[in-house]
């Protein structure tokens, strides 16, 4: 058998035909990629002779070698720390000469060789005299890696055959990579595509009435699509304020009873006497002060739905007569005899532990089973801040329609102070701070020192902290030079213009209070900027 290398062509014979063969199906197993050049390496050596195999990859920056797998007899060097860490830098030692030139190396005697390095192996096992070979791992004429091994030296061999079967084996490894990473890039292309498919047919989804773009929002409305068509009992939980009468009013709205009346119940805030006449009505007589006959929510959202917000607060006379409803579908006002049916879609919601509840007794488990259909978790706004913005925009926008202000963006110095904020009220509360913001706010753009007090830094106490003024002091006046330097483009002079102060102010505190002055606008040196 005749095979060329480089220039030469080296007779073989039939010299590692074996060997290849085998490893080809190694290859062929598809196994992990460590595992697969381990199983290579240990065929090299135990074949052939050819020991401690070393197979290393460039980094992915392509500045060095770093290992990727190494066979070794003692079990004790397998996982030196040293060895796993070990670089070739190009041209550095034999390795970084094979992986600079492209061109295999063959070394008799590593001893005699003052260019061997020996980061991985050492320069030479005690009592004995080797030999190395390392070629090139080559994909496409480019460099990806090199293989390397050791033989006993033998002033009889010239290792031509052992250079032309590692070589051999090396342009399998190199086809290997190459498979596995046109997989990977294919792989992460799917999940792309994926992941836009999932975006595109989630906002397809996503209800008018609703502002987020979070992976926890985005799956919210995935379940809204799914329940609305239906006529499901659907229980939603989350914090106070979290925008749970959104997801009631967005299902209604997206079902078959849009047409159909969408009635709002708010359970705590009515004595349990009250809020039995206000679900199921009363008969006139039925009770002190019921001068008259009345309709219930029930019967005022027949073939709508009817939300019941806070149901945790309901007492046990009002549980067992709810759960009547939602098992006969029917129901008798207060002082009443009469069975009245209903086509009612019940729409629970509750910012309580329902769970815990009816451990403690205090909620009746039959019923909890009854609404629990199809829950709906909202999460606290503290744990979808890439919504802040977004929801803190939308507001902006709301209530400077309404106030008849034109204001065009929120402050760097103020989105921090929103981000940083926890929320315990969530949404509402955001909602609310904003509001008070653009009730403040003189000019084009919500500051910090127009958000709330709960937002500023704090004091212990009740009194300031040493230095504060000055703190409070240096973030209005950054505030104020960045959004001056925004409406001017990055002109300092017109900036200065603006602010009143000269462009050498602009400049000083620019430095001072540490404003990014090149990432903000793209400039050069700031303190040649006249224009």
């Amino acid at each position: 058998m005749i095979v060329g290398i480089g220039n030469k062509m080296v007779q073989t014979k039939n010299y590692g035909l074996k060997t290849l063969y085998i490893i080809s199906k190694i290859i062929s197993a598809r196994s992990g990629q460590r595992e697969m050049l381990l199983e290579i390496l240990d065929i090299l050596d135990s074949h052939h002779n050819l020991s401690r195999g070393t197979v290393m990859l460039l980094s992915q920056d392509g500045s060095e070698l770093i290992v990727e797998e190494v066979n070794d007899r003692d079990p004790a060097m397998a996982n030196n720390p040293i060895r796993q860490n070990a670089r070739y830098r190009r041209g550095e030692g034999i390795t970084g000469s094979v992986l600079q030139s492209g061109k295999p190396a063959v070394i008799p005697k590593i001893s005699e060789e003052p260019n061997f390095r020996g980061f991985i192996h050492g320069k030479n096992s005690v009592g004995e005299e080797d030999s190395f070979i390392c070629v090139p791992i080559t994909l496409e004429n480019d460099v990806i890696g090199t293989l390397s091994v050791f033989t006993p030296y033998d002033p009889d061999l010239t290792l031509t055959k052992e250079k032309w079967l590692l070589s051999v084996v090396g342009s399998m490894i190199a086809n290997d990579v190459k498979n596995r990473r046109l997989a990977k890039v294919q792989r992460e292309m799917l999940e792309k595509e994926n992941e836009l498919l999932r975006n595109q047919l989630q906002d397809r989804f996503k209800p008018e009435n609703i502002v987020g773009n979070s992976k926890d929002m985005r799956a919210i409305y995935t379940k809204i699509h799914q329940v609305a068509g239906a006529d499901t009992t659907v229980l939603v939980c989350g914090e106070s304020g979290t925008g749970k009468e959104l997801v009631a009013s967005a299902i209604h709205y997206a079902s078959n009873r849009a047409d159909k009346p969408f009635v709002k119940v708010n359970c705590a805030a009515l004595n349990e006497h009250l809020l039995e006449s206000e679900l199921f009505g009363h008969e006139k007589g039925a009770f002190t002060g019921a001068i008259e006959s009345r309709s219930g929510r029930f019967e005022e959202a027949n073939g709508g739905t009817l939300f019941l917000d806070e149901i945790g607060d309901f007492s046990p006379q009002v549980q067992v007569k709810l759960l009547r409803v939602l098992q006969e579908r029917e129901y008798q006002r207060v002082g009443s005899n009469k069975t009245v049916p209903i086509n009612v879609r019940i729409i629970c919601a509750t910012n309580r532990d329902l769970q815990e509840a009816t451990q403690n007794g205090t909620f009746r488990l039959d019923l909890y089973y009854r609404i629990n259909v199809f829950p709906i978790y909202l999460p606290a706004l503290r744990k979808r801040q890439n919504d802040i913005l977004l929801l803190a925009n939308h507001f902006v926008e709301k209530y400077a329609k309404m106030m008849n202000k034109e204001i065009q963006r929120i402050s760097t110095t103020a989105i921090s102070m929103l981000l940083a904020y926890h929320w315990p009220g969530n949404v509402r509360e955001l909602e609310n701070c904003i509001e008070h913001a653009v009730l403040l706010c003189n000019d084009t753009v919500i500051h910090g020192y127009s958000l709330p007090p709960t937002l500023q830094i704090p004091t212990v106490g009740g009194t300031m902290k040493t230095g504060q003024l000055k703190t409070c002091v240096n973030a209005l006046e950054k505030d104020m030079i960045i959004d001056s330097l925004k409406r001017n483009a990055g002109r300092i002079s017109e900036s200065a213009k603006e602010l009143g102060i000269t462009s050498r102010m602009v400049r000083y505190k620019i430095e001072k209070l540490g404003i990014d002055y090149i990432r903000l606008f793209k400039k050069g040196d700031f303190t040649n900027v006249n224009a």
